[in-house]
């Protein structure tokens, strides 16, 4: 088996805002394997300055993994512990290069296109106009859950574009969820979400920053409305620190990134931790390209949640892969008469 790694940038249709700025590209990583004429693909889907592998090693990593492929998907994972990203993309990669077709890693009903995922319209930062816009598209693209990113506009702004929401759509008729990326401060967090209330939001994602789990433990046992954990969850390894992080926070909610805490199996023992103690949960991508995104949902898809998961087309990006994925009604289709758009040969030369 032979293994090689390529850096691929993907660039914005239009910068794309959050708490920690904007962005008009994003790099990812993929692993190529080689073995008997076929050939499978994973992606490592960094995002700088938030993932817990983002370190000036990250590429010497890569060429290691590579240069170790003999070791196997399990030994290596194990290895690649502080490395969810490249965990994920080891998962991928060898998945694909075991399929029949290397982009469809887990035969279902959703990939044979008779079935979908429900998933939440996300509502990028920005200034009022444009978050406005966003808003109206999406609820007339029929998505019947939408996620806000909030904290970088002035807070009276933010409650005028859900008041804006709710004038127009009940909480049954559409469901809302906001994320905050840390952006409250915890004087004042409580007091925001009081504010929030009226809204009939279905939950907050991070409503302060990480590592500060008294205080995420006493807003999660004293908010109106229920706190799901996301940046919380990066950098937490050992499944051990897992159950004692969630004993103490007990949230409402948790959310899943598979490059950010380490694929499927990294994503598996959150799930099962969730569930222990009665915690919801749902899985989101995290800016991948088409490639990583199609193996989220494929699997997604096998967990059964019926939740809203938090999957994008990868609609942002001007290169991106051309695929079968697609949304329509607020969900999520793999539409069989749509063909991937993805030579090895090509992207090997490049």
């Amino acid at each position: 088996m032979k293994a090689s790694y390529h850096q691929y940038i993907l660039d914005f249709k239009r910068p794309s805002g959050t708490s920690r700025g904007v962005m008009t590209q994003k790099e990812t990583w993929f692993i190529i394997l080689e073995q008997e004429g076929k050939r499978g693909i994973g992606e490592c889907g960094i995002l700088r300055g938030l993932s817990a592998d983002d370190r000036p090693d990250y590429e010497s990593k890569l060429q290691w993994t590579c240069e170790h492929i003999h070791l196997g998907k399990d030994k290596l994972w194990n290895a690649l512990l502080e490395y969810p990203s490249i965990q994920f993309g080891i998962e991928m990669a060898f998945l694909s290069l075991a399929s029949e077709h290397p982009f469809e890693l887990f035969p279902s009903a959703f990939t044979r296109g008779g079935k979908s995922i429900p998933i939440n319209g996300l509502i990028w930062m920005g200034d009022e106009q444009y978050m406005k816009q966003q808003i109206e598209e999406k609820l007339a693209q029929g998505f019947s859950c939408v996620k806000l990113k909030i904290g970088a506009i002035d807070f009276d702004k933010e409650l005028h574009l859900l008041r804006f929401i709710r004038e127009h759509f009940t909480s049954k008729q559409v469901e809302i969820r906001v994320d905050a990326n840390g952006a409250f401060a915890y004087n004042d967090c409580l007091d925001k979400l009081n504010q929030l209330t009226v809204f009939e939001l279905h939950s907050i994602e991070q409503p302060i920053q990480k590592n500060n789990p008294d205080k995420m433990a006493e807003l999660c046992k004293s908010t109106p409305f229920p706190i799901a954990l996301d940046e919380e969850l990066i950098g937490v390894y050992a499944i051990e620190e897992k159950e004692l992080l969630l004993q103490k926070i007990k949230p409402q909610y948790i959310i899943l990134k598979p490059s950010f805490v380490g694929g499927f199996k990294g994503t598996m023992e959150w799930i099962m931790l969730a569930e222990k103690y009665q915690i919801g949960w749902w899985i989101t991508s995290a800016l991948e390209s088409n490639i990583g995104l199609n193996a989220i949902a494929q699997w997604t898809y096998l967990l059964d949640n019926s939740m809203p998961q938090g999957l994008g087309t990868g609609a942002l990006y001007t290169n991106n892969f051309n695929c079968p994925l697609t949304v329509s009604e607020g969900k999520l289709w793999y539409k069989n008469n749509l063909k991937w758009e993805f030579d090895f040969n090509e992207f090997l030369k490049s």
